[in-house]
């Protein structure tokens, strides 16, 4: 991280994202806690879907509406019965993860076009990132390297080299908020917010493990919509949370081991518990 103060990014940590989760209180219901929206998974690939809504509800939200294809959607309700898999109203979406970006489906190009043209806080993970020049709302981006490389046109090798610049230079290419994931995860707004985290273990490179991630960052999204709206650089801070949230669950999990994705979202709910108990300010 020899260029983290150069490039002028703030180590995000344990204690400054502990203010940015949502706690419920006594006057909240299930749609005030914030509904999250999730058009994940394929016929291909119906993990993913299940394991970003298991992510979103250990992270802490009112509802979860899921809306795939028959084949994740059977898995998701096996998993998780409590997701709604009707349409309706959210504050936030998380879009994209196990979806083949050069064979999209046609019920899900549908469902995908009609959630960017909402407005509202949106992920786009996995498969679409290349719907980042038709969102409408404030939108964050989740990509590996060469994820990037694809949606950039730069080669995987010169983001590799240098990840904290080319998080910054597609920020600013592609006016939205760049996540760019590794050991190191670099977070990038189009209005200069620069953030980063290197706390992840390496037992954290699984399979999986970027599905959850969209869940975690899904949840804080949908619990932080209006703030969002007042000021879209919260999207970065956001994003750090997510990382660093995803980064010591991972830690939990594996005690010096090796991990299960599964593994870390059930240990979420303690790391929320500690991470809180850091908190600078009680309440939202």
């Amino acid at each position: 991280m020899s260029n983290f103060t150069a490039l002028g990014y703030t180590d995000w940590t344990e204690a400054r994202s502990a203010d940015h989760i949502a706690v419920p209180t006594e006057a909240d219901d299930k749609y005030t806690r914030g509904v999250l929206g999730v058009v994940t998974g394929s016929d291909q690939y119906p993990g993913a879907a299940v394991i970003g809504v298991e992510a979103a509800l250990h992270t802490g939200l009112g509802m979860v509406r899921y809306l795939g294809p028959e084949r994740a959607s059977t898995l998701v309700l096996q998993r998780r019965p409590e997701t709604v898999t009707g349409d309706g109203r959210v504050q936030a979406w998380l879009l994209g993860s196990g979806m083949d970006h050069a064979n999209r489906e046609d019920d899900a190009a549908r469902l995908l076009g009609e959630a960017i043209g909402q407005g509202l806080p949106t992920i786009l993970d996995g498969g679409v990132f290349d719907l980042h020049d038709s969102v409408t709302g404030p939108t964050i981006i989740t990509p590996h390297f060469r994820e990037l490389a694809r949606v950039t046109g730069a080669s995987a090798d010169e983001i590799a080299a240098d990840p904290g610049r080319a998080a910054i230079d597609a920020a600013e290419k592609l006016g939205v908020t760049v996540l760019l994931k590794g050991h190191t995860t670099w977070v990038a707004s189009p209005g200069g917010t620069r953030l980063a985290t290197a706390i992840a273990p390496s037992w954290l490179a699984t399979a999986g493990a970027g599905d959850a991630l969209g869940g975690i960052l899904g949840a804080l999204l949908a619990t932080h919509s209006a703030a969002i709206a007042a000021d879209a650089e919260l999207l970065a801070e956001l994003g750090a949370t997510a990382a660093v949230l995803h980064a010591l669950a991972a830690e939990r999990a594996s005690a010096g081991g090796p991990l299960t994705v599964l593994g870390l979202v059930a240990a979420l709910p303690a790391t929320i518990a500690k991470a809180l108990s850091q908190r600078s300010v009680t309440g939202r």
